[in-house]
């Protein structure tokens, strides 16, 4: 029986951002709405309001007061102690139960709903959130909101990470608890049936020659993700013939795009700001030779997987969490955090066009599941916590 078949209960999904805003976590969030709404289930999403907000129509979606955060547009930071309304939302959306995507204002009201309904609590902790509160926040404020991130965890029914080596990072923040890998999965990896064939017209649609070697970046563009090593490779593969896309924003753009200018790149290096489309951004991704992704920021990073779902492998940084499921040569590449390192993997790449065939294959075995199929694991884990839940309040 479907369980929201006598009468709407609503799986609520809580996140700091929405579409327009587009990331990593933002896509998930809209990929699990996208699939348990195909699965039957009641879907509510709870986020900060955003300007330009569109194409949600077919969605209960409950929007909380926000303001801009500065230098790190679009992202709005959601104040809903001044949202009188949002609060006698959660009291009285009928959840079944309430899944946080982050820990902090969406995170608390996530929190707020489960205690008034007595409903279950899952919190996946997605980001590095102690390296962002250190860029916009001082020392005392940043030890507060850590204190809180980690009592915000503890509340929790049950805490998941994208990938094992997260609990690392996890553990580094306090929290002690027990922990749960649940992959995210993505929106690429089905409906091309040759997919040679696709990369081949991807190319042509990109304006990318046979004889260049396409380098792609998709994500936020600030200092913590390499931005900086990608651009200071660039003048070290000097005789190669290549093309370097940036697609996305941030406040690092200008900076960025002032250091191509410098080192003479203009001609070599397209800055694409954020494409929506999801078709056009999958051809960006089937285009390009390599990905590069030199980050240490990064948790489980769902652009890695959405280049390997079109048998694009990446070039990560050894040693960093982003890079756990990375095998040198197999599914990807591995380097150190130089330039001088960086364009080294570069340059043996593209001189044995073999070496990217295999990765890229590998990759896409071992990196890209669907999130059709992410989804059964997801539903099944959201009932049995649901029955364990009401069998405890039972007792």
């Amino acid at each position: 029986m479907n369980p929201d078949s006598e009468g709407k209960k609503y799986y609520g999904l809580f996140n700091d951002s929405f579409t327009p805003v587009l990331d990593g976590v933002t896509l998930t969030v809209e990929n699990y709405c996208k699939w348990l709404k195909q699965s039957g289930r009641e879907v509510c999403v709870v986020t900060p309001w955003a300007p330009k907000f569109t194409g949600t129509e077919d969605l209960k979606l409950f929007r909380y007061f926000s303001l801009p955060i500065y230098n790190r547009h679009p992202y709005r930071y959601g104040y809903p102690r001044f949202d009188p309304f949002i609060w006698r939302h959660m009291r009285n959306t009928p959840f079944r139960l309430v899944h946080a995507h982050c820990p902090f204002s969406s995170g608390r009201l996530a929190a707020y709903a489960a205690r008034k309904q007595n409903i279950p609590l899952i919190a996946t902790f997605h980001s590095k959130y102690r390296t962002d509160l250190e860029r916009s926040l001082p020392a005392p404020m940043v030890a507060y909101q850590m204190n809180r991130l980690r009592k915000f965890y503890s509340s929790a029914t049950e805490v998941w990470i994208p990938q094992a080596a997260v609990e690392e990072t996890i553990r580094e923040y306090g929290y002690k608890g027990k922990v749960v890998v649940v992959e995210n999965g993505n929106d690429f990896s089905e409906d091309i049936a040759d997919i040679a064939d696709y990369k081949q017209k991807a190319r042509e649609a990109v304006g990318l020659a046979d004889d260049e070697t396409g380098l792609l970046f998709v994500g936020q563009h600030i200092l913590e993700k390499g931005i900086e090593i990608i651009i200071r490779t660039l003048p070290l593969l000097d005789g190669m013939k290549y093309r370097m896309n940036f697609i996305g924003t941030g406040y690092a753009l200008d900076d960025m795009k002032a250091l191509v200018k410098e080192l003479g790149l203009t001609d070599r290096v397209t800055f694409h700001g954020v494409i929506n489309d999801r078709e056009k951004l999958r051809q960006y991704y089937a285009a390009s030779d390599l990905f590069l992704f030199p980050s240490f920021y990064d948790n489980a990073p769902l652009v890695v997987r959405e280049a390997a779902a079109v048998d694009t492998p990446a070039i990560l940084l050894e040693g960093s969490t982003a890079a756990e499921l990375v095998r040198d040569g197999e599914n990807g590449f591995l380097t150190q955090r130089s330039p001088e390192d960086y364009a080294r993997t570069i340059r043996h790449i593209a001189a044995n066009p073999s070496l990217k065939t295999k990765a890229g294959k590998g990759a896409s075995v071992t990196l890209a599941r669907p999130w059709s199929d992410i989804i059964d694991e997801v539903i099944q884990r959201y009932d049995e916590i649901i029955a364990r839940h009401e069998h405890s309040t039972k007792k």
